[in-house]
């Protein structure tokens, strides 16, 4: 990919699968690195000089959204934004989710937008004219997120082949996981623990598709079973909002923690993601373990993101 390719390829940026090209994923990654090494030297390029994009979250949002408008801003690009968009736009009035991404159209070059329904960014995208970024889409994906993943992954341990994760907690409502699993169908030697309670496992639709790519999988609710086998603990957590029922979140909240004890199951070159906010799933006292990587992999989202916006917008 070079050039116009990047754009032509890439205007939207709504599902995981979209990325399922190495040499894109390699792209991206390369981009990302030059990012950093320019913004540690105080050196970014305005590619975005001259644009505005929309910070459009229907849901809330502390890492993806600030990495995205702190992306924007160091590019040279402006932010349009509201919070909380289901109450603080014309969306409180009724206003249809087509007829909201028309109107955006009218004033902006680009839209990031999370959504609380799944499939919302797939309709918003075939409505707009301009570029549309999922930034989540209810229990459906997280694109980005999933990049900066496996960018944590490469950075990390060095490649993204020959690898085994356990992810952990909330597989069923959990878009992180889903947008991950679909990258991972594109690498070579990996194996997938799942690792949740029964109420909560991996939705059938995204483990058909690890068969269909040959990748190895297992499923177990018993943490301890898998922790020397892994080289990745991907750690996710149990989320309250999308239970209909308080019963049942009850009855899986707090159901794994990874702390002290964890580490000393775990091996020597393992590392710790979490796609964050956590809650009591990863205990704080393990934090300053060189493992835990969650948040360098937080800092690598403003990096994916800045790489997204260049190679769309720049």
């Amino acid at each position: 990919m070079r050039g116009t390719d990047n754009k032509a390829k890439l205007k939207h940026v709504i599902e995981a699968k979209q990325f399922s090209e190495r040499k894109m994923l390699q792209e991206i990654f390369s981009k990302a690195d030059d990012m950093a090494a320019k913004d540690a030297k105080g050196k970014l390029p305005q590619s975005l000089k001259g644009k505005r994009v929309a910070s459009f979250f229907y849901e809330e949002s502390t890492r993806t959204r600030f990495s995205f408008e702190a992306a924007i801003l160091a590019l040279g690009g402006k932010v349009v934004s509201t919070e909380k968009a289901s109450q603080f736009s014309s969306v409180a009035k009724g206003e249809t989710l087509t007829d909201t991404i028309k109107i955006l159209n009218c004033y902006v070059h680009a839209i990031i937008m999370r959504h609380n329904i799944k499939g919302s960014a797939k309709i918003a995208s075939e409505t707009s004219k301009v570029p549309v970024i999922n930034a989540g889409d209810g229990q459906g994906e997280h694109p980005t997120q999933a990049l900066l993943d496996i960018y944590t992954i490469q950075k990390e341990i060095g490649r993204i082949d020959n690898l085994s994760i356990a992810m952990i907690g909330d597989l069923r409502y959990g878009r992180t996981v889903h947008s991950l699993v679909y990258l991972l169908e594109s690498c070579k030697g990996v194996k997938i623990y799942f690792v949740s309670p029964k109420s909560l496992r991996m939705p059938e639709e995204y483990l058909k598709g690890l068969k269909d790519a040959g990748i190895q999988f297992e499923e177990t609710e018993d943490l301890n079973k898998v922790l020397d086998k892994v080289d990745i603990l991907y750690v996710t957590r149990i989320q309250k909002e999308r239970f209909e029922n308080p019963e049942e979140y009850e009855k899986v909240k707090g159901y794994y923690t990874v702390n002290k004890e964890t580490l000393k199951k775990i091996k020597k070159d393992a590392i710790i993601m979490h796609p964050l906010p956590r809650v009591t799933e990863i205990d704080p006292e393990i934090d300053d373990d060189p493992r835990a990587a969650y948040f360098r992999q937080a800092r690598n989202g403003l990096y994916i993101r800045m790489a997204l916006l260049d190679i769309i917008l720049g």
